[in-house]
């Protein structure tokens, strides 16, 4: 049996492990199934350490593919489904995947993959999940080994990054799958995640804090209830129709649940819940004070990242004695606040932030040896580009980023890339995106142009930019509004001053980030 979900299967055999729209899967049947995968994966000449990739909404499968690749060694790769179909097929070649695991409601995407093997989930293009499955036997597969996921973040140059986390004393091949046991009990534990309750997704599992939130508890023994997409009155419903112990959300799905009508938050118990996390982007005062005066105390907030997982922590009642604070480090991490002179600071000063993870985990971005000895002040010690500071008390804030980056509805968004693809219009002469405040997202893409002679402003111009951008970049990359300049604030050396444009919008907010 698969070391990690053996346990459940013979002490829980016909409860729920996963459910979602479609139906459940019992820990007996996720067992089964994680084993076959893992023969079906020896049948293709996988071998632990190589890669595949998924490209699919939340849904039992994804877990079970990512469950067995975590048992056979692979990495696997969650690729973002609002992606076009040129960024996913960019994704696979540069990730070297070996497989494609795609759901149907994307195949028309994969086009641009030439020979590379495609298993169907739920579709017809292509040999269907199920027929790999049926092929293999459920024994207990032989010399198991931990595998893990390599996101992918795009980044301040262009194309997204593959992220890849190295575990201490990594050697030349992958860890066994104790290591990941002892991973999983560690989290849930600092997390407050009850190892016997119901773990709520309703965000997107191919982002790295949704899958730490919901792979690991599953993991641990949590049944898994997922939606591929968020609706906030049918979100309150489920957590009580299902006794939801713990769930993941970002300041946009609380101003969600806010807006909702009375009637529809009365009517909610939530009694159920033990601990509701927060994180992947700045949440105003007032949304999350709102949120603890409903849901109470269980409200605990997290500040990390792709390349460092969860660097700080903070209550519900500490956040109220300090409003805006994303708390203290975590247990396994020591974060250093580094000013312009490259020297640490003291209490109330800011500057950048530096994290060092003290187990001695550490990461590198796929390909890019420049871009990750930039992330780095020394071997071990890194940046997500954010600057803070400490209180005199030891909590943290954050007061704006080094990098540029906006961050909208949870989702880091990297102007760079957009910017490179506007710069390729025939009409755009000079082109700059950032983010301006949005009250729902927290943020929104903005681009700012010069237009080539021949061309004028226009609401029809505007149209076809945004649709140039659509059909290169994932939707939720396009820029709301554009704004038409004669000239872009540039030094004679040709670095653009970005802010000039970026501040005039956030100047009555009392925030920059």
């Amino acid at each position: 049996m698969a070391l990690m979900t053996a346990p459940h299967a013979a002490n829980r055999a016909d409860e729920p492990a996963l459910i979602d729209e479609r139906g459940e899967t019992s820990w007996s049947a996720l067992n089964d199934r994680t084993n076959r995968l893992m023969h079906w994966f020896k049948a293709q000449g996988l071998a632990p350490g190589e890669r595949i990739a998924i490209f699919a909404g939340n849904c039992r499968e994804y877990y079970e593919v990512i469950t067995a690749a975590a048992h056979y060694g692979l990495a696997y790769v969650p690729i973002n489904w609002h992606f076009a179909a040129e960024e996913l097929a960019y994704v696979v070649a540069d990730s070297e995947a070996r497989v494609l695991f795609i759901e149907g409601t994307f195949e028309t995407l994969a086009d641009r993959l030439g020979e590379l093997p495609i298993v169907s989930i739920r579709g017809s293009a292509y040999p269907a999940y199920e027929d790999c499955l049926a092929t293999q036997p459920a024994t207990e597969p032989d010399n198991q080994f931990m595998g893990g996921p390599m996101f992918y973040t795009s980044g301040t140059t262009g194309r997204p990054k593959g992220v890849k986390n190295k575990a201490p004393g990594a050697g030349g091949g992958p860890p066994p799958v104790q290591a990941m046991q002892m991973m999983t009990a560690g989290l849930t534990s600092m997390l407050a995640i009850p190892a016997d309750g119901t773990t709520f997704i309703c965000g997107p599992v191919y982002h790295s804090a949704q899958w730490a939130f919901s792979f690991l508890p599953l993991m641990a023994g949590s049944t898994v209830l997922s939606r591929h997409k968020f609706d906030a009155a049918e979100a309150l419903e489920l957590i009580d129709r299902y006794g939801v112990t713990n769930i993941h959300l970002v300041p946009t799905q609380f101003r969600r649940f806010l807006n909702l009508d009375e009637p529809e938050r009365a009517g909610f118990s939530g009694t159920s819940l033990k601990t509701v996390w927060h994180g992947a982007a700045p949440c105003p005062p007032e949304v999350k004070r709102a949120m603890i005066d409903w849901w109470g105390p269980v409200v605990s907030e997290y500040y990390g990242s792709t390349e460092g997982s969860i660097v700080a922590m903070v209550s519900a009642d500490d956040w109220l004695a300090r409003p805006g604070t994303v708390g203290k480090p975590s247990p396994t991490v020591e974060i250093t606040i580094v000013g312009e002179d490259g020297q640490p600071v003291g209490a109330n000063e800011s500057g950048e932030i530096f994290v060092r993870n003290l187990m001695g985990t550490d990461f590198e971005y796929h390909n890019e040896p420049e871009k990750t000895a930039a992330a780095h002040r020394a071997p071990g010690v890194f940046t997500f580009g954010d600057i803070g500071y400490f209180d005199d008390d030891g909590f943290l804030y954050l007061s704006d980023r080094k990098i540029d980056m906006i961050i909208s509805g949870g989702v880091n968004i990297y102007p760079a890339e957009i910017e490179g693809v506007l710069a390729m219009h025939p009409a755009v002469q000079d082109v700059a995106v950032f983010g301006i405040p949005n009250d729902e997202f927290g943020e929104e893409v903005k681009a700012a142009v010069t237009l080539n002679a021949g061309f004028e402003a226009a609401e029809a111009l505007t149209a076809d930019l945004m649709g140039y951008c659509r059909d290169h970049l994932a939707g939720y990359k396009t820029p709301r509004s554009i704004d038409y300049l004669d000239e872009m604030p540039r030094h004679e050396t040709g670095k653009l001053y970005k802010r000039l444009l970026k501040d005039p919008y956030w100047a009555d907010t009392g925030r920059r980030i």
